[in-house]
This record gives structure tokens, C-alpha cells and sequence, in this order.
């Protein structure tokens, strides 16, 4: 049974496969153009294919550098691992529905949209249409949500306890820990500028009007949503939204939304963010297929003005003691995500507090550039992710200098490491008690590689 580091870059490039067939973006048709050579069949039909293998090399190379062509060897395994997982998927009666991967193709083409700025300059990127990238994907993405599943259910109730980290950690060599870069802990208190009244009526008549000017057939909903959206994420793709369930929008959107039939247009919805205007394209089950246009109140300089006095006042009260910053952002924080935080910023790729200085928005950094330890800064205008002003206090927890793993520090990521190696090598011992139940076919050009040695191919003339 192979194990500890290899385990580990097993796990890891398990993983990475996974990531790949959901968020690699797609290659334009040239580039995908090869002699095509079956390297591997695995149980009655599934094939993987040299121009396959080449394509997520190249995915990997661009990522990094540095990686040889040794690093194919791992690619195929995990390829035909993946094959392996659907088969298993077949034998157990797990599926997904037509709607799952819909929603899948939505979110995925969404990204791609955003990624290269509108739908139009997708297509021209990859010589084809959307809906042709769909049709050309969605076997791929229905066979990785199926191996996903299975690799979910094999692996959920994998756990490590802290005396297993430190045993993981103790036996790294010393000079192969890694270095990790400097990190901070920083929160902060929002406090959103009260909107004007007329101008809040405003943006109620326009958003009514527009809707009219819909309603009344003298423009499309996409159109509107083009020419008169102020979401930023939507507002180039005609105000799509893509397939979102209840819980991915504010209560008010969301009730008003799955009240709708498909292709009906709601009334004007008030939330947080302003006044939209929705539009339910297709009903999915627990899932809908959304459209929306907003139109946001404006900010005066007198709204931003009040927000910042607020703050100051807030300030007063952390920097005397009289409140702690998890109160502060319980009693005046207007960021609702923060408060199940207590206020702490998370970096949405570990989970954790724990954040490199280098992946901070330039205004959060340049704000806890000069703060020590325990302090906080001088109320400020910002931009929200959604692209509203509003006004905050950052509080800086904790700064680490760049330095070498330790426990002390680094607990959470060792953590994160350690829990990684433990599934994959509960994954390998799935995969060598299933190896022996499986048909295999493996081009001989791969037999030397050390990730098959244990896996017991049979040595026999491929093109048989």
C-alpha cells in the first residue's frame, strides 16, 4: 500500500481533477486538436483519451511551470480513477438529475461570461456558441458530478484529531517544512449610509418604469437589464443569474421570486441592495433559473457623512473598552455575513481567519498597513462586493511575519494537510480493494509508471 507523501499527492491531485472538470476554462477548438490514442479503458466503454491527457497537462502546466512530463503519469491515474468512481457511481444507483447538471453548465458558463467580459467575447474565444459549449460539456460535467458524489460518500466521515496532526507534522524533515507568507486576522464594523427618502422613491419610479417598458413589450427583459442594471455581476448577461435556490438570495428576493411562474416577470422588490425586478425563465424543482435587473437609491455626500459619525462613535466605545469588537458588530454592523463571523473577514478558499496580506482587497490592505495588533482604524469609505458604498471600521487581530510552518501558527493549515492525506488514503484503500472487480486496459507506454506498479495490470498486447 503506498503511502504518507505519495498519499498525500495522490489526495492532492484527486482533488485537483475534480476542480479541473468544473472550473478549467474551456480551450478554443485549435488547441484541442491532437492525434487522438486511447491510453486507457476502464469497465465496458470508458476510454481515456491522449488529447484528453495533453489538455489537462497543459491546464496544469499553465498553472505551474515548473512540472515536468513525470507528472503525466499522475494525471492518467486520476483520470481513470475518475472513471473508476462513475463505474462505481453505476454499481450503487447514484445518479444525478438533468437539472443538477443543468445548474452546473449554468453556473460554469456564468463564470466563463464574467471571466472574459461578456457572452460575446466567450464564443469568440472558443469558436463556439454557448450553447454548443453546453451540448459539447455536459457529459463530462454529469460523469464528474457522479464521481464527486461517490468521492463525497467515501470519504464524509474521514475525521483527525490533534494527536494525529502533530504526528502528521513530526514527521515532516525540518528542511522541507514549508514557508509560509505573512497573514493577518482583520474584522471590521459596517455601518451602511441611511438612504434619502426622495431619492429612495426615485429609484422606486424607475425601476416601476422600467418594468412597464417590459411589460409593455417596448424592450426585452436582457435589454433592459443591459441598459439599465446596476448589478455589475449580471448585468452584461441580460441580468442572468444563472440556476440559484432559495437560500442564495435575501429572504424578500427569494419569496417573491418562487412565487412566479415560468416567464412571468414579478412586481418591483425591495431588499438591501435597492429595487428589482425579477424574472423566473425556468422553475427547476428546489432550484429556478433567474433573471433581475436593480436600481440601486443614491448616495449623497450628506447619507456617507452620517454613516462616518456613526463609526466614530463606535470607535469611541472600542477603543475606551466600554464594548468588545464581536458586540460592536453585533449591536451596529450592518454586514450580516460578518456578524456570523463576529465580524472577522474569512478567505472563502480555506474557511479560515487566517488570510495572506497579498489576497486583500488594495483597500483593506492599505488600511491595516499602519495598524498594530489590537487596534483600530479611522472610519472609511469603501465599496462592497456588490459595488455600494458604504462606511467601516477594520480591526486588525492578529499580524504574522513570513516564517517557517509551525504548530503554534499554522495549526489550521496543518490541520487542512494532514485531514487532506487521510482521505486520499482512505480513496486508495477503496481503490485497491475495488482494482481487482474492474476491467483495466492500460497502454503499455504507461506500465512503467510507479503509480501503476501496485495496481496488477495485466501485461498482455494492448491492441488485443
Amino acid at each position: 500500500m503506498i503511502r504518507s507523501s505519495k498519499a498525500l499527492a495522490f489526495g492532492i491531485y484527486t482533488l485537483a481533477l475534480f476542480l479541473s472538470f468544473i472550473i478549467a476554462a474551456p480551450q478554443p477548438a485549435a488547441a484541442q486538436q491532437s492525434v487522438d490514442k486511447i491510453l486507457a479503458v476502464v469497465g465496458r466503454n470508458r476510454i481515456v483519451l491522449q488529447s484528453e491527457l495533453e489538455q489537462q497537462f497543459a491546464q496544469e502546466k499553465a498553472q505551474n511551470p515548473a512540472i515536468t512530463d513525470d507528472m503525466k503519469c499522475a494525471l492518467l491515474q486520476q483520470m481513470i480513477l475518475q472513471k473508476l468512481l462513475v463505474e462505481q457511481a453505476e454499481r450503487d444507483s447514484v445518479y444525478v438529475t438533468d437539472e443538477e447538471v443543468d445548474g452546473q453548465m449554468d453556473n460554469r458558463i456564468r463564470y466563463f461570461i464574467h471571466v472574459y467580459g461578456s457572452k460575446e467575447k466567450l464564443e469568440e474565444a472558443i469558436g463556439k456558441t454557448v450553447y454548443q459549449l453546453k451540448e459539447d460539456k455536459r457529459d463530462e460535467i454529469r460523469e464528474s458530478m457522479l464521481a464527486d458524489k461517490v468521492r463525497t460518500t467515501l470519504i464524509q466521515n474521514v475525521k483527525i484529531t490533534p494527536g494525529e496532526v502533530r504526528a502528521f507534522f513530526n514527521k515532516i524533515p525540518n528542511d522541507s517544512l514549508p514557508f509560509f507568507p505573512a497573514t493577518i486576522e482583520v474584522g471590521q464594523v459596517v455601518v451602511d449610509p441611511p438612504i434619502n427618502p426622495e431619492l429612495d422613491q426615485y429609484a422606486k419610479n424607475k425601476a416601476n418604469d422600467i418594468r412597464t417598458e417590459i411589460v409593455n413589450g417596448k424592450k426585452t427583459f436582457e435589454t433592459a437589464a443591459t441598459f439599465y442594471s446596476e448589478d455589475p455581476g449580471s448585468k452584461d448577461n441580460g441580468g442572468d443569474l444563472g440556476l440559484v435556490g432559495r437560500n442564495d438570495m435575501v429572504p424578500e428576493f427569494s419569496n417573491a421570486a418562487f412565487k412566479l411562474q415560468d416567464g412571468e416577470i414579478s412586481q418591483v422588490v425591495k431588499t438591501k441592495f435597492g429595487y428589482h425586478i425579477i424574472q423566473m425563465v425556468k422553475r427547476q424543482g428546489d432550484q429556478a433559473h433567474l433573471r433581475h435587473i436593480l436600481i440601486r437609491p443614491q448616495v449623497t455626500t450628506a447619507d456617507i457623512q452620517k454613516a462616518l459619525g456613526k463609526l466614530d462613535s463606535v470607535r469611541a466605545e472600542l477603543v475606551s473598552g466600554k464594548i468588545t469588537f464581536p458586540e460592536a458588530v453585533g449591536k451596529y454592523s450592518d454586514d450580516e455575513n460578518a456578524k456570523r463571523t463576529g465580524g472577522m473577514l474569512i478567505d472563502p478558499n480555506t474557511g479560515s481567519s487566517q488570510i495572506e496580506i497579498n489576497k486583500l482587497d488594495p483597500g483593506t490592505a492599505l488600511m491595516i498597513d499602519s495598524l498594530k495588533p489590537g487596534s483600530y482604524s479611522q472610519p472609511q469609505v469603501f465599496k462592497t462586493e456588490t459595488g455600494e458604498q458604504s462606511c467601516r471600521i477594520v480591526y486588525l487581530k492578529t499580524r504574522t511575519e513570513p516564517h517557517k510552518a509551525n504548530l503554534q501558527e499554522d495549526y489550521s493549515k496543518i490541520q487542512e494537510v494532514a485531514l487532506e492525506q487521510k482521505k486520499s488514503e482512505k480513496l486508495q484503500d477503496w481503490l485497491h480493494e475495488q482494482l481487482p472487480t474492474y476491467y483495466i486496459k492500460l497502454d503499455p507506454e504507461y506500465h512503467s509508471c510507479a503509480e501503476f506498479k501496485d495496481w496488477n495490470l495485466p501485461a498482455k498486447d494492448y491492441n488485443n
